[in-house]
C-alpha cells in the first residue's frame, strides 16, 4: 500500500497526512512508541514473583516482531517489510531507543540501584538493540534465547552451550 492509497482511506491529502506523522513515511507504519514503552515498563514491574527481570524482558521480546512463534500471516508481511527496508526498520530502531531512559531507570529501581545505574543502562541497550541487530537471523527466536543466554549466564556460561 502506497502512501497515496493510505491518504485516500483516511480521506485526506497526503501533505495533511504528513502533517500528523512529521517523522515522515516510516511514523505511518507504526504508533507513538508509547505502547512499547508501557508495556516494556510493565514487563519488568508487573512480572510475577520470582520472575527474574531478564527473564520478563525475554518473555517481552519473544511476543514482539520477528521472535513471535506463530504469527498471523498479516504479521509476518508487516515485519518482513519493516525488515527488509532500511528506512522502516531504522525507525523501528529509534521507537526501541526512545525507550532505553525509561527501561533503565525501571531495572535500576527493581535491582535496587540509583536510576542512573551503569548496569541498569547496559541491560536496558542490549535489551532494546536486539531486535535490530537478529531480527534478520535466519532463526530470530534462536538468536533471541543466545542473546539472553549471554545476557543471564555471561559470556564462558554462553561459550558452553555453544560447544555442547
Amino acid at each position: 500500500m502506497s502512501v497515496k492509497d493510505i491518504a485516500d482511506e483516511a480521506d485526506v491529502s497526503v501533505p495533511t497526512l504528513f502533517k500528523h506523522f512529521p517523522d515522515g513515511k516510516p511514523a505511518v507504519m507504526f504508533d507513538d512508541g508509547v505502547e512499547r514503552r508501557e508495556s516494556l515498563l510493565a514487563a519488568v514491574s508487573d512480572r510475577p514473583p520470582h520472575t527474574s527481570v531478564l527473564t520478563a524482558l525475554r518473555e517481552f521480546m519473544a511476543g514482539r516482531g520477528p521472535f513471535v512463534e506463530s504469527p498471523s500471516r498479516a504479521f509476518v508481511r508487516r515485519t518482513e517489510l519493516i525488515m527488509a527496508t532500511p528506512a522502516l526498520r531504522d525507525y523501528s530502531r529509534k521507537l526501541w531507543i526512545r525507550c532505553e531512559k525509561p527501561l533503565a531507570e525501571a531495572i535500576a529501581a527493581e535491582l535496587g540501584q540509583p536510576a542512573d545505574d551503569v548496569t541498569a543502562r547496559a541491560v536496558a541497550r542490549y535489551v532494546l538493540e536486539i531486535p535490530q541487530f537478529v531480527g534478520d537471523e535466519p532463526e530470530p527466536r534462536k538468536a533471541l534465547d543466545a542473546i539472553f543466554n549471554l545476557l543471564e549466564h555471561g559470556l564462558a556460561t554462553a561459550d558452553q552451550a555453544a560447544i555442547s
